[in-house]
């Protein structure tokens, strides 16, 4: 019975954890709905390792319930049932079969994070994310024009959060910074998040990324992964992807110089 009720709690958190995803899409095994390139291969990595780690579970299932019905030992016999020793095939078997296994895994991996990884030198849209105890500031620079930045403070809904603006089709680069601690920049439609990382000097490839935006308009939640103080829960924000004609009307409105 306790086993029992600590189980219960244990789906009622995890349950609650996933109820709390923005945009999540439940047909899609918890996982939001898409709106980059970059996020179709980490949702299609993400599907290929469950149905690996699901046919591996079976087989294990299935060899365990085998040799518990068929080489248990019986009542009516005191010796025990045949040990089987220094069998070679069976060795190299046990030995090769998770080698080829975890080569298949690594190849699949390796191949995505490259993908991800990967840096086109002339974006289409350039975001300088400034991650700070409690919220978010986005400079966003277009065609060499710097668009006025857009500050937050914490807030309860990632709607009145500070928003970013963001156009169908195109590729965006983000160069994270962060003043204090440690934040994560986390929008669950890219199915994709990076660590905002204090002292980390501009240009270096471990603050930047980029993403290939997909013609899905609306607006996204996001916020910070990362536990960073009092005011963490409350350091939310919004992406709202706009169709080409949306986005040249912003321009216009927007330019000016970084404040």
């Amino acid at each position: 019975m306790p086993r029992a009720a600590v189980l219960a709690l244990l789906l009622a958190s995890a349950t609650a954890c996933a109820n709390d995803i923005p945009d999540a899409d439940w047909s899609r095994g918890l996982l939001p709905e898409n709106i980059t390139t970059q996020s179709d291969w980490i949702a299609n990595l993400w599907n290929g390792a469950w149905i690996a780690a699901l046919a591996t579970g079976a087989v294990v299932i299935f060899l365990i319930v085998w040799a518990c019905l068929f080489h248990r030992k019986r009542r009516a016999k005191a010796e025990l049932p045949p040990q089987v020793r220094y069998n070679l095939p069976i060795e190299m078997l046990y030995t090769l079969v998770p080698l080829v296994m975890v080569s298949v895994f690594f190849f699949f991996t390796a191949r995505d994070s490259r993908a991800l990884e990967a840096m086109s030198p002339n974006p289409d849209v350039k975001v300088k994310v400034e991650a700070f105890q409690w919220s978010w500031r986005f400079t966003t620079t277009v065609n060499g024009k710097t668009l006025k930045p857009v500050v937050g403070q914490p807030v309860s809904d990632y709607l009145k959060g500070p928003q970013l603006v963001l156009p169908v089709n195109k590729k965006v680069e983000f160069d994270l910074e962060s003043p204090d601690v440690i934040h994560s920049f986390w929008v669950p439609a890219f199915v994709f998040k990076r660590d905002v990382i204090p002292g980390i000097p501009e240009g270096n490839k471990g603050r930047r990324f980029q993403i290939d935006t997909l013609n899905k308009p609306n607006v996204y939640a996001g916020r910070c992964a990362e536990l960073c103080g009092v005011d963490h829960s409350r350091m939310l924000f919004s992406v709202k992807l706009v169709s080409q004609a949306e986005w040249d009307q912003y321009i216009a409105t927007q330019t000016g110089s970084a404040q």
